[in-house]
Parts: C-alpha cells; structure tokens; sequence
C-alpha cells in the first residue's frame, strides 16, 4: 500500500482531466451503491467491526438490525435486543434514544450502533442514553457517516448532523473518560468520490479503498468503553 499519492498523481495538466463516468450531474447510484455491492461506507464500518469483534459479547443491542450482532458476534452473544424508533420486523425494543426510559439502566454489555446518531436532533441527549444503558464495562461500538449524501427516501425527513472525527470525540468525551473514547476515520479522494457516486467497494481494489488521505473521510468509527 503506498504511504503517500505519487508525482504522476499530482500533477495533472489544467484541462486535461479525464473524468470518464464520473462526468454527471447525477450519481451512479441513490442508494449509496447498495444495488451495485457492498457500499464502501459499509466495507469500512465492517472492518471496524471484524477488528472489535471481541467486544460483540454477553447481552448486546443493535439499533435497527442483529446483522451485524449475529455476523460478527456469533456464540459470543447471549442475548440480543434490536432497537428501532418505529415497529419494525425484528424489533425487540421500541424506543427513541433521546430518552428510553423503558430501557433500564446498565443493561447492556455491548451496544452496535451505526449510522444512526446523525438523524438525532438531540445528539447529547441520545449519547447519554447509550451511555446510561450499558453496564459497567460494557462497550459502544458506533460509526457515523463522513462524506457522504444525505437524500433518500427513507432518511432524508430526518438527517441532522454530520459529525468529524473531533466533534465525536468531544460529544462522547462529556461522557465517558477520554482514555475510554477510540474514534478513527478511513477514506481517501478516490473513496469519497466513488462513494458520492454510488459505486460499491467491489469495484475498487483492496488498496485504493485502504488508503488513507486525511480530510475525505467516508466513515467515522467509535469505540467508548463505560468505566467500571
């Protein structure tokens, strides 16, 4: 994997940029490349995952889906609970995270949730929340969505927020002790603009898409551990 961008690459003439497919005034894609594969945002947050899937254990929630409970938890898990803020197929729990105060606290050993904090209006109040339902020791495993689109059918009515990797780590910090906060981020130009576009993490090599260049982040990472 090359550590930085070679001269050829930055060098490009005025004028002469080639811009093939990506020459459009419309993605590739609407749904962030779902219909194409596996969306690169996704081909992230699932390594994130696969890398802390020691801490999908015990009694977990996931909000919206056990997807990823069951793919990266396996006989690990005990128990698990799906939360969603509407009735859904498969919810076990319905709530709003902004308070939920159906949910006990100190409940849970690992809560998964992705892509959701920025539809929250209240981030402060919804971190709290998950801050509050995980036991003593347990772990966060959250990611929220850098460069990206913000329209479809489904959550356009309720995005909110883009959130950096500095403005995650401040928002948990008010919470949970720095030395307890992870937060990363990967993507690189080619990432984000394919991304833009629609195009799936298939359609990459394994090296473009783990590239890092700082400031086009695709995705955000977090992990919070509650202090015992």
């Amino acid at each position: 994997m090359p550590e930085k961008p070679g001269s050829d690459e930055l060098s490009v003439a005025v004028g002469a940029i080639d811009f093939g497919h990506f020459w459009r005034l419309v993605s590739i894609s609407n749904v962030w490349g779902f219909d194409r594969g596996l969306p690169i945002d996704r081909y992230y947050i699932e390594q994130f995952l696969q890398r802390q899937s020691a801490d999908v254990r015990g009694y977990v929630l996931e909000v919206c889906a056990n997807t990823y409970t069951t793919k990266f938890g396996g006989d690990r898990v005990t128990k698990n609970e799906v939360l969603n803020l509407l009735q859904s197929p498969g919810t076990t729990i319905q709530a709003d995270l902004v308070s939920a105060p159906q949910i006990p606290s100190n409940t849970f050993d690992c809560i998964i949730c992705t892509q959701t904090l920025q539809l929250i209006y209240d981030l402060r109040s919804a971190v709290a929340t998950l801050y509050r339902i995980l036991r003593p020791g347990g772990i966060l495993l959250a990611t929220f969505p850098g460069i990206t689109h913000t329209q479809d059918a489904g959550w356009s009515q309720y995005w909110c927020w883009s959130l950096t990797p500095n403005s995650a780590r401040r928002l948990f910090n008010e919470l949970f002790p720095p030395d307890k906060v992870h937060v990363e981020a990967f993507g690189n130009v080619l990432a984000a603009v394919s991304f833009l576009h629609g195009v799936a993490a298939e359609e990459l090599k394994a090296e473009e898409l783990d590239f890092r260049y700082p400031a086009f982040d695709v995705a955000i990472t977090l992990r919070a551990s509650k202090p015992q």
